[in-house]
């Protein structure tokens, strides 16, 4: 009897499962954190504005939400889902500068007193649709005029092979042109992550400082930080009419004052998929059956790749107060109901696995480059960002 061998390397199971006749609804991660320190550590979730008609404790994004089987439960948003693309992107772009990565890119630098600004294609807010790109030149011609922009903007709801072959971040994490005249694709978020906090239980805390010889009196009221400034003695009339605290310069104690004091929650769950009904809304134009559902696979191990990159390790660090440890992690493969057929792999694996499924899409006419395109902010631009730059060196100052 013939033994008949079935390839079960990521590659093929990617290819199989975004197929024609796939069994899988999505790739999922499912992983459960704690803080670092142990349960009960206080996590500072993100905060938001708030009006002078609500509380302190309304900074913090508070919802209810089905767990499990259980009855709906209070969750606090530990990060949101566009927080969690730009942490993939990062990941991404560290990858591909450390030569890890075979990607496409676009790369703004404007030199200002303050020193070199870079952005680039992962950074761009609205992806390839972005002002910085809208707003910039390749070899001297506006970046629309010029033969890269003019190729991507002859991206269709029915042809994304221009985007696949010089900005397929665009295609996973979602981009839309709305800038530019005219009726453009909306390309939806393939990939989607947010982790949020499970019974939160609201901290209290008091920000405030205390100066080791506790300065008093005022100072004069032009005074500024990196400037020669004149101590106006407390009950002085000059002190009366126009002095300013020592606290504005940052001398003095101030006062325990109420701020955002975080949470403590019961865990900190994470959930990220790549939708393959989303992706089957991608074409590739005329291209062939085989060459469309290996596009559709290296889309899918990008994703994969950059997820592992930014949230494959034990720990992973959100912001101030918010250093999160893994529990418990499960991906795979989501097949209708829920079920998942786990996926085993390193961060190694998933990036050969990206890099042969590109490679298989340019043997069957599906090329996506490699290459970095540098563009050159116009005057205007250019402008804005020194004096952007030269803004935030001084209020640093301060």
């Amino acid at each position: 009897m013939e033994v008949i061998e079935v390839d079960m390397s990521l590659p093929a199971r990617l290819l199989k499962a975004v197929g024609e006749d796939r069994e899988h609804t999505a790739l999922v991660v499912r992983a459960v954190y704690q803080p670092v320190g142990g349960a009960g550590a206080t996590v500072m979730p993100p905060t938001f504005p708030i009006n002078d008609n609500q509380q302190l404790k309304d900074k913090y994004l508070f919802h209810r939400r089905l767990i499990g089987e259980k009855d709906p439960v209070t969750v606090v948003t530990v990060d949101q889902e566009q927080s969690q693309a730009n942490r993939v992107e990062e990941a991404l772009l560290q990858a591909r500068d450390k030569e890890r990565l075979r990607y496409p890119l676009f790369e703004l630098c404007s030199q200002t007193p303050y020193g070199r600004v870079r952005l680039t294609s992962l950074d761009f807010p609205h992806r390839y649709a972005d002002a910085y790109l809208r707003d910039s030149t390749v070899d001297g011609v506006r970046f629309d005029k010029s033969e890269v922009g003019r190729l991507i903007r002859k991206t269709s709801a029915t042809d994304v092979r221009p985007l696949f072959g010089r900005d397929p971040g665009s295609l996973v994490f979602g981009a839309w042109d709305s800038h530019r005249k005219g009726r453009w694709p909306k390309f939806a978020r393939l990939y989607t992550a947010y982790m949020h906090g499970v019974e939160p239980v609201l901290s209290e805390r008091r920000g405030g400082r205390l100066d080791p010889v506790n300065l008093t009196g005022a100072i004069d009221d032009a005074a500024k930080a990196e400037g020669d400034w004149q101590f106006i003695e407390p009950g002085a009339e000059k002190a009366k009419a126009k002095g300013q605290k020592p606290s504005e310069i940052g001398h003095g104690n101030i006062a325990p004052n109420p701020v955002p004091g975080g949470v403590t929650v019961r865990e900190v769950r994470r959930l990220a998929s790549v939708s393959f009904a989303g992706l089957e809304r991608l074409q590739f134009g005329d291209a062939s059956e085989e060459a469309t559902t290996a596009g559709r696979a290296t889309l899918a191990a990008l994703a994969l790749a950059g997820d592992r990159l930014a949230f494959g390790r034990p720990s992973v660090w959100l912001r101030s107060g918010c250093d999160l440890a893994k529990s418990s992690e499960v991906l795979g493969l989501e097949r209708p109901g829920g079920e998942v057929d786990k996926l085993e792999v390193s961060v190694q694996q998933v990036l050969d696995a990206f890099h042969e499924l590109r490679d298989e899409s340019a043997r069957l006419g599906l090329e996506m480059a490699e290459n970095t395109i540098t563009v050159e902010p116009i005057p205007g631009l250019a402008k804005a960002l020194s004096f952007s730059v030269a803004q935030a060196a001084a209020d640093e100052g301060e």
